[in-house]
């Protein structure tokens, strides 16, 4: 019995966002412009936004690039009107809101020793050369995290060379140059090619929460908010759950 207060609250919000949606299809136009930090972002929001313009034909979507250093700023100066990033703001004059969970797995070439195993320990990382990605890097921050757990630095290990972009290190790997943590959405369909390899490796939690982030007090903006809304809409959910493929 303790539950249907709860219950009755839940179904009253989603009776309240269908009704926003409904109430703003028709009078929502203009720009949406997105700046995002992570490599899964980049891949989910197309969808999203080809969706997201179904129902809102006048809106036009940018999405932009950025280094996690830049997005408030980008924020607060209006030259964004969202950001996507994988850490919480903590500016007084932003909010963010949860959006999905990027999931980070090791990768090697196919005809790698590592391809046969059904794991490996984070120590065996130091034996082989490693692909790392930019300082600036959300994927690099949870490895240095996570391998900090164990003991281990990026100093001790054989650093072939550093890449600022996903796809670049998914194709190094493929090539047999070493290997590297990547989100899986960016090794996606060279797993499914059999051009590299998941590994799992004992220990390390290779998650983190992708937020989604905007100005708290600004100008009338319908797109923005619209979207806002739009992300969590129950249709969307199979886009959502694409990292965990």
């Amino acid at each position: 019995m303790t539950l249907l207060p709860w219950a009755r609250k839940l179904i009253h919000q989603a009776s309240e966002v269908e009704e926003i949606m409904q109430s703003m299809q028709s009078s929502v136009v203009g720009q949406l412009r997105i700046a995002c930090t992570t490599t899964a972002g980049k891949y989910l929001l197309p969808h999203l936004a080809a969706r997201f313009r179904k129902q809102y034909p006048g809106v036009q979507i940018f999405i932009q690039p950025c280094i996690p250093g830049d997005m408030a700023p980008r924020l607060l100066s209006d030259e964004a009107d969202l950001g996507v990033i994988s850490t919480e703001v903590t500016e007084k004059d932003l909010e963010c809101q949860y959006f999905f969970t990027d999931y980070i797995s090791l990768i090697v070439p196919e005809k790698h020793t590592f391809s046969k195993r059904d794991s490996i320990e984070p120590a065996e990382l130091l034996d082989v050369p490693f692909i790392l990605r930019e300082p600036t890097s959300g994927t690099r921050q949870v490895v240095q995290s996570e391998l900090a757990k164990h003991d281990i630095s990026f100093d001790e290990m054989n650093i072939l060379m550093e890449v600022g972009n996903a796809e670049a290190i998914v194709l190094a790997v493929a090539g047999g140059l070493g290997v590297s943590f990547v989100s899986r959405m960016a090794s996606a369909y060279a797993r499914v090619w059999g051009c590299v390899v998941d590994v799992p490796v004992e220990g390390l939690n290779l998650e983190r929460r992708i937020c989604i982030t905007r100005r708290k007090l600004s100008y009338p903006n319908l797109a923005r908010d619209a979207f806002w809304v739009f992300i969590h809409s129950p249709e969307n959910q199979d886009i959502l759950s694409l990292p965990e493929a």
